[in-house]
């Protein structure tokens, strides 16, 4: 937790709350249903909280922004998210239900009022959203068609409407297709060598 106070000093004392229950929330779930690795539930604050909170070191979502987290999983990028803009709207997907059933559980015990977690593939969500964020669930080409009919046209922060997207490794091939695409790095954020090859790609639709 230290680490995520560290880099976000200004946290509210509801935050830092909600922020310090993580660790016992995704612990008592991680033994009933695998959702995070085992070595990595070790490094839940640096490997998670902090690499899902990168989105906040490259935009200050406006209050009422609309936020798709597609792959959720556990709840990264969306439910660290959720905690830092709680006038963000966070829809949370992931095709497996098990891994929906502890992002709701967790959502409910830190009373993230502002999350909806489905258990929905993303091609079959239907509302209009200003951001997509994932962690490196498929390629670039592969996602961009399932979600780009949900991206709302009226962009309202510095950073257009679109894709971010949390992958590492070189982009160049993958990202050909894709003119607009910025890549950021994690490393210009935070010191951890854990982040030195990480990225944060922006695709604008």
């Amino acid at each position: 937790m230290n680490i995520v106070e560290h880099y976000f000093p200004e946290l509210s004392p509801r935050k830092k709350k909600q922020f310090n229950q993580l660790e016992s929330l995704y612990r008592n779930w991680n033994e009933k249903i695998n959702v995070i690795s085992r070595k990595d539930i070790n490094e839940l604050y640096e490997r998670h909280v902090l690499h899902s909170l990168s989105i906040a070191r490259l935009i200050d979502f406006a209050p009422g922004t609309q936020i798709l987290d597609v792959g959720t999983g556990g709840g990264f990028p969306g439910i660290p998210l959720a905690i830092l803009f709680p006038q963000v709207d966070f829809y949370l997907i992931d095709s497996i239900g098990k891994k929906i059933k502890v992002v709701q559980e967790i959502s409910r015990a830190l009373d993230l009022r502002n999350v909806e977690a489905r258990h929905q593939r993303a091609q079959e969500f239907k509302r209009p959203i200003d951001f997509i964020v994932s962690r490196a669930v498929t390629r670039m080409d592969v996602f961009v068609p399932w979600i780009k009919k949900n991206i709302s046209k009226k962009s309202k922060h510095n950073l257009p409407n679109g894709v971010l997207y949390l992958k590492g490794g070189d982009l160049t091939e993958e990202l050909k297709n894709f003119p607009k695409s910025q890549i950021f790095a994690l490393s210009d954020f935070y010191e951890e060598d854990f982040f030195e090859t990480k990225k944060i790609v922006h695709v604008s639709l």
